[in-house]
């Protein structure tokens, strides 16, 4: 990336390269294999391109070069991290039984669609979902070749391997965690609910989509420790709150914006810190009926403005907001007298300030 190049422009034509190359090995493979390397390259394109953002506002918040020889290839380390985003979307995707992604048929929905159009043999939704396994897979694969052929030759390669390696296992533990609590929330002490979500919140979003990416460009830049200390505090606060507005999204959100249903976290049956405020001043009745809602697939728009209701008449989303605004204040502390220029405070606390007060 240039200094004067925009980071999702310069990262999209990066992918593009890298998606040429892939169409280029499966060409004499047969229709299958150009098909499925076609869905994968799907999976890649649109979204908003956070982590890149950030992980190329960490690299020059450390005084990354953007020019000449010494400048790094951060196009494509960043590239790397927006196809691992694409390989968790098409799992997350399969494990929450979603149907659409940003406004299309989820990648296991549209590989369901193409068994049927083609008229093979077998299940269709079968088929689709063990597709998708293997789509996600193959993500991964094509996210870690272009981490390697960007860093091949970079110096502190080493580095931005671990820190590439941290938040592929912090996501994936927080994935875990964010499935298993759809069932141990029950086994957990009320007053525990709302701390056991913030802990999934951390590890499947504040580092994975904030905090890392940050954290792998200053690696990439050659970070001093003071400059890795204030970005990491600044991203996980960040993180945190991108989460918080998220669950609010999840379950108010507006389908023309977001992409998805509105009130699909609530037929997912997201245990989200949003619901665990919720239930935790909404009377016993009114407790027992989010709690029956939750999780059921087959909830009709009326039913979904009923738990909306709820949610809101509990209070949670003034209790979310309020926790948005300190969170704010903390990623403005985290970086006041941080060993990083204004203009680079400027730039992560506009990202930062988009990041938390997004629609979509």
């Amino acid at each position: 990336m240039t200094s004067s190049s925009d980071p999702i422009s310069t990262v999209s034509q990066r992918l593009e390269r890298f998606a040429a190359d892939r169409h280029a090995e499966v060409a004499g493979l047969g229709d299958e294999a150009v098909g499925f390397v076609a869905s994968a390259l799907a999976a890649i394109h649109g979204g908003k391109r956070l982590r890149a953002r950030f992980l190329d506002a960490g690299y020059r918040a450390v005084g990354g070069s953007v020019d000449g020889a010494d400048a790094a290839d951060v196009a494509g380390v960043a590239g790397a991290l927006e196809i691992f985003q694409a390989a968790a979307l098409v799992h997350d995707d399969l494990v929450d039984n979603s149907d659409t992604r940003r406004g299309r048929p989820a990648a296991h929905r549209a590989l369901e669609n193409q068994h049927r159009g083609a008229s093979w043999l077998g299940d269709a939704e079968l088929f689709g979902r063990a597709a998708a396994v293997l789509l996600g897979d193959l993500l991964v694969a094509w996210s870690d070749d272009l981490l390697e052929e960007s860093i091949a030759d970079h110096p502190r390669a080493a580095d931005v391997r671990r820190q590439y390696a941290m938040m592929r296992r912090d996501v994936t533990i927080g994935q875990y965690l964010d499935v298993a609590e759809e069932a141990a929330y029950a086994s957990a002490p009320e007053n525990a609910h709302a701390g056991r979500a913030l802990r999934i919140a951390s590890y499947k979003s504040a580092r994975y989509s904030v905090q890392q990416p940050l954290l792998i460009g200053a690696a990439l830049g050659g970070g001093s420790a003071a400059q890795r200390d204030a970005l990491g505090r600044f991203g996980h606060t960040v993180g945190l709150a991108f989460q918080l507005r998220d669950d609010v999204l999840g379950v108010f959100g507006d389908a023309a914006v977001t992409g998805k249903p509105s009130g699909d976290d609530l037929r997912e049956g997201k245990r989200t810190v949003l619901v665990a405020y919720a239930r935790e001043t909404l009377d016993e009745s009114d407790r027992a009926e989010l709690d029956a809602g939750l999780g059921d697939r087959g909830l009709t728009d009326e039913q979904i403005s009923r738990l909306q209701h709820l949610v809101a008449s509990s209070g949670a989303v003034d209790r979310i907001e309020d926790d948005i605004t300190r969170l704010t204040a903390e990623a403005h502390a985290a970086l006041t007298g941080a060993p990083i220029s204004a203009g680079a405070v400027t730039t992560l606390m506009t990202l930062g300030e988009a990041a938390m007060q997004r629609s979509a």
